[in-house]
Order: structure tokens, then C-alpha cells, then sequence
């Protein structure tokens, strides 16, 4: 149910910044928000609570951000308060992203390795990625101590799986069809 509600907002707020040619900025004004609320989750709470009435959370939320957001996305947030959809704030954040980025032509990866990928390898990786592709390709490095050596990417739902560990066990398989 979230997902839906999540999608239709982000579909709503995706329109209006097509519309007025902003994408850019909503996306960018939207992550400053999710930022500020993971910064200080207690005004996130606050946002969400039922204790205080709309009116009174639309007051706090012009008061502290309406020097670094647009009339676009603070007319959204007051919306959200005014459905009482607030709890729904981080996916719909989420799926505008992953909406903007549809339309711009961009993918996000991730590359897990074991220890972090200097910034050149990650950089070659990214344009050896968008030239497969054929998308722009953002490419974030996760670290995973699991990870015996090599690589993992995911692009979306596809795996790239260039660890050591699935070259062993590729192996390992090999050498079990080996009749003696």
C-alpha cells in the first residue's frame, strides 16, 4: 500500500516539475529535505506525529525551510500534512528519484567490493558501465567484509558477479563433474 501511495504522489510532484521544467530542482530540494530528516530524525517525528495539527506543523515546516525550498515542494509538503500521508515522505522521495532518473536516462549501480575503490577505478568502472549500458551510470561503492576479493554490481535487477567466491564456486562445480 505504501509503494502505490508512494508512486502516485511521486508521479503527481514528477508531472508538476516536467510541467514547469524544474526536475532538477525538485529532486535536489526533495533530497535536502530527506537529508535534513535523517539529520535530525526527532524533526521528522515531529513532522509525522498526530499530537500537533496540520496547521501547526505547516507553520514549523514554512519557519524552517522556506528559504531553501521552492513554493512546488513546500505547497507537496504541506499536501502530505494535509492527507496525512507524511509517513510515506522517505518513498515518495525515493520513487520521484528513481522517476527523474528514468527520464534523464540514468541508472544507479553499486559496486560492492572488500575495501573501497579508488576514485579512478570507480570512475573507469562507471564509463565502462554507461558504454554497456548505453545509460548514464552512477556508480556507488559499498563495502562488505564478506567479500574475499573482486567485484559485485548491481545495475538495477541485474548482478554482475565478479567475486573471487563465485569464481570458486564455479570450480568447485567444475570439478564435481569430473567423472574418476
Amino acid at each position: 500500500m505504501e509503494k502505490l501511495v508512494a508512486k502516485t504522489y511521486a508521479t503527481a510532484l514528477f508531472d508538476v516539475a516536467i510541467e514547469i521544467n524544474q526536475l532538477d530542482r525538485i529532486g535536489e530540494e526533495l533530497g535536502f529535505i530527506k537529508s535534513a530528516f535523517h539529520q535530525y530524525p526527532e524533526f521528522y517525528e515531529l513532522y509525522k506525529t498526530p499530537q500537533l495539527s496540520s496547521e501547526e506543523k505547516k507553520q514549523i515546516i514554512a519557519q524552517v525551510f522556506q528559504a531553501q525550498i521552492g513554493n512546488e515542494v513546500m505547497n507537496f509538503m504541506k499536501i502530505l500534512l494535509d492527507k496525512r500521508r507524511t509517513g510515506a515522505f522517505e518513498e515518495i522521495a525515493k520513487e520521484y528519484q528513481r522517476l527523474a532518473n528514468a527520464h534523464n536516462n540514468i541508472v544507479e549501480a553499486v559496486a560492492i567490493t572488500a575495501i573501497p575503490m579508488p576514485e579512478t577505478d570507480k570512475l573507469a568502472l562507471e564509463n565502462r558501465l554507461s558504454t554497456t549500458t548505453g545509460k548514464v551510470v552512477r556508480l556507488k561503492n559499498e563495502i562488505d567484509d564478506s567479500i574475499l576479493g573482486g567485484i559485485l554490481v548491481r545495475i538495477g535487477d541485474k548482478v554482475i558477479d565478479g567475486t573471487i567466491q563465485s569464481r570458486l564456486n564455479k570450480l568447485q562445480e567444475s570439478l564435481a563433474q569430473i567423472i574418476v
